[in-house]
């Protein structure tokens, strides 16, 4: 009798149901491969995107940027109270999106790997610019945003414990932290001072431009735990990539981990990509992101082990495979070579 696993799934405007459809489509190809039912929980609203609501009124777009986001955290919340661990979204408009970011606590994970070096990457998406709230006068706009000590000491704790997972044997060779803490009255330094004293845990705060000079100049030892403010780490994460990972924006998926108490342990995964509301209806958005998303969510919370790499082989030869550019060609060739047997039921 096959395992039943049951994992969300946000569907934004713009190529988002698209993408959807695929994510459906790898899932249960994946599962039915592995022995594992994916019951697959939608969200019954559609969330909008930056491009979906850019002619609506300032009213309406504050109003359905507040109505999203708190439709959006709910899906959530009853999402972990199901126990369910893992839920899939494509874009939807940031401010929505932030706004929940900080309601929950999230943090973004991302490990970067080259011959020598492997970077964790952690992005504090809970709180700083990006999260607040905006005030409006005549010409002119007020955004109010926070940071706390609970929060920062939370992240800094996930970090921690994050990097650990990753490196049992000895842990990160450094810990950096990257935020404009120059601004900020120096209660940041302080924070990290203390925690730092208190955990016998070294931890280096660094003004971003440290960061970026001593990346240029240095590089990074074996083993680097970098945890962020997101106003530095949303900008670099496309270098990043280039030079740690050697991947693409397009190609490429994350995970956000919600660490407030009522949604502990539900992982968010997305694609780094946009939108693409431009390429909507074309059949022309690329899935690879996509794909190695519902990979990571097989295998990390369906049990389907070496998931991951099988999917990146047949990635690898779909992509040489495929002359022509839609994207149910790639998925169909991709899915031929998981499974020639079963590619149609899993098309179904």
């Amino acid at each position: 009798m096959a395992n039943t696993v049951t994992v969300g799934l946000a569907i934004g405007h713009g190529t988002g149901p698209e993408l959807a459809a695929v994510f459906d489509r790898v899932l249960t190809h994946l599962g039915d491969t592995h022995g594992v039912t994916f019951h697959i929980v939608r969200s019954p609203r559609t969330y909008h995107t930056y491009r979906s609501l850019r002619h609506a009124g300032l009213d309406q777009i504050r109003a359905t940027t507040r109505d999203d986001a708190d439709h959006y955290e709910q899906y959530c919340r009853e999402l972990a109270d199901r126990s369910v661990t893992a839920v899939f979204r494509t874009a939807i408009n940031a401010q929505s999106l932030y706004l929940v970011r900080q309601r929950l606590r999230a943090v973004k994970t991302d490990l970067l790997t080259t011959h020598d070096t492997t970077l964790l990457l952690i992005r504090d998406e809970a709180q700083g610019f990006y999260t607040g709230h905006n005030s409006h006068a005549p010409g002119e706009i007020t955004r109010t945003m926070r940071f706390s000590r609970d929060t920062t000491e939370q992240v800094i704790g996930y970090a921690l414990a994050r990097a650990h997972r990753e490196w049992p044997d000895t842990g990160p060779h450094q810990i950096l932290m990257a935020y404009k803490f120059h601004l900020l009255d120096g209660a940041l330094d302080d924070w990290v001072t203390d925690l730092t004293r208190r955990t016998g845990t070294p931890i280096r705060l660094c003004q971003p431009d440290t960061v970026n000079r001593d990346l240029i100049e240095h590089g990074l030892p074996g083993r680097t735990l970098l945890i962020a403010g997101n106003e530095w780490a949303d900008i670099m994460h496309v270098v990043l990539l280039d030079r740690f990972g050697g991947q693409r924006q397009e190609n490429h998926h994350t995970e956000n981990t919600y660490l407030h108490p009522d949604v502990l342990g539900l992982i968010e995964y997305q694609t780094v990509h946009g939108s693409a509301d431009d390429l909507t209806g074309h059949n022309t958005v690329n899935p690879t992101a996509t794909v190695r998303a519902a990979a990571a969510i097989a295998q990390h919370h369906g049990g389907c082990a070496g998931a991951i790499d099988t999917v990146e082989q047949a990635l690898h030869t779909a992509h040489s495979d495929t002359t022509t550019a839609t994207t149910t060609d790639l998925v169909d060739t991709l899915l031929d070579h998981l499974h020639p047997h079963t590619t149609s039921a899993a098309g179904r």
